[in-house]
């Protein structure tokens, strides 16, 4: 087994335009600079929990075990929400405790957390508004080496750690979870083995078909999507434009 540092891999709502992501990249390189920085996303829709939480979730069977997941969707950044470190059988979570990795604990379970509190691991002046940079990335940073979850700070009872309140489901009833950058809404219903024959979702019954080419162009349609969950789609088209679907709205979903 390999002694390097751990593979640290990035997903934030910082987008491109701006210089955020490469200056937590550049702060994990000055303090780890054998560090190997993989960026998961950086395109969750600003202060989108949902969005980023679904990310993660499809992302955290892929990954490789004993990496490092530095997960930034921060909208309290500067408040008295924590920041934690979060071990879990597989997976070293550094996020922020509002949410955003309460989904995928349902498959990688916490096993236990402690708060960024040690002032030795975090950068001497912290920004009220840039925890990315000033907490979270320097946390990452020394977790790649030789410095433990433990010497971040207190323990947090793992059952303390805040929820999200979307629930990966084998239904039949779910809600839309997200959308993807295609406008396919991810659902909360894990896919069944016993394909169902139709999806209910905006009071609109749609096929259950095993690929996007099942129907003709423009036309609704569902299935199991890369996340194992169920998707409503349109084909080469937008089934969050075309049912008008919205992310602050609760959209329930039926499996038929």
């Amino acid at each position: 087994m390999s002694t390097g540092p751990r593979t640290l891999f990035f997903l934030s709502d910082f987008g491109t335009a701006d210089a955020y992501v490469g200056v937590v990249e550049g702060v994990i390189a000055r303090l780890a600079p054998n560090a190997r920085v993989v960026h998961l996303t950086h395109g969750v829709p600003p202060q989108d929990l949902r969005n980023g939480a679904w990310q993660l979730y499809a992302a955290a069977p892929h990954l490789p075990g004993g990496s490092i997941v530095l997960a930034v969707v921060d909208p309290g950044v500067g408040s008295n929400r924590r920041a934690v470190v979060v071990e879990t059988a597989n997976l070293l979570f550094v996020a922020p405790d509002n949410g955003l990795l309460d989904p995928v604990f349902t498959l990688e379970p916490p096993h236990r957390a402690y708060a960024l509190e040690n002032p030795g691991y975090r950068l001497k002046d912290v920004s009220s508004t840039f925890h990315g940079r000033d907490v979270f990335g320097p946390a990452a940073a020394h977790l790649s080496g030789s410095v433990t979850a433990s010497d971040m700070g207190p323990a947090v009872p793992v059952d303390d750690l805040e929820r999200l309140g979307v629930t990966p489901t084998d239904g039949p009833d779910g809600e839309v979870w997200t959308f993807d950058r295609f406008g396919n809404a991810i659902t909360t219903l894990r896919a069944p083995e016993v394909r169902p024959s139709t999806v209910t979702i905006a009071e609109r019954a749609v096929p259950f078909v095993t690929h996007y080419a099942a129907v003709p162009r423009g036309e609704l349609l569902a299935l199991e999507g890369s996340s194992g969950l169920i998707e409503v789609s349109v084909r080469e088209g937008s089934a969050r434009e075309r049912l008008g679907l919205r992310s602050d709205v609760s959209i329930p979903v039926r499996r038929g």
